[in-house]
């Protein structure tokens, strides 16, 4: 099985970070994988409350995760610095594909990396509504210059 080489750096324009806490490391003594999830989901909430298109509880539309993904390049463990890089890959109607890295302190190849999908739904309904006009101003931020 072949998997795309690790990212670097240079790929992302947008960064979250996040220091590592002793309760991410596991009984190998490194961050285990699920955290690395949490990462993804941390950066994008962060994002999304920074660029003021979301208030997590009163929002009127909410982006639920519907697909997520990550390989792992090299391990980290606490009390690493994480450094998330995030751009967005593909924009649909309803949906958000945010591409994600992981680097560890200020090393230029990723840690792992990624990606996390959003569909964007009514809070109240649960039903799938367009990407709302002032995410899609935010996401132009950190949009892939080839997408």
């Amino acid at each position: 099985m072949s998997r795309e080489p690790a990212e670097t750096r240079e790929a992302f324009g947008h960064f979250q970070e996040i220091t590592t806490r002793w309760a991410d490391n596991d009984v190998f003594a490194h961050v285990n994988n699920v955290i690395y999830y949490s990462y993804f989901d941390t950066a994008v909430t962060e994002f999304l409350i920074r660029n003021g298109v979301l208030d997590i509880e009163k929002s009127d539309v909410v982006g639920l995760v519907v697909n997520t993904q990550c390989n792992y390049f090299s391990s980290m463990a606490f009390p690493d610095r994480v450094h998330v890089g995030l751009r967005i890959a593909n924009q649909g109607t309803s949906s958000v594909r945010y591409d994600i890295a992981i680097f560890r302190n200020d090393e230029q190849t990723a840690s792992a990396q990624g990606h996390f999908v959003h569909v964007y739904v009514d809070r109240a309904t649960n039903r799938p509504v367009p990407v709302p006009q002032n995410l899609v101003r935010a996401l132009e931020k950190i949009k892939r210059p080839d997408v």
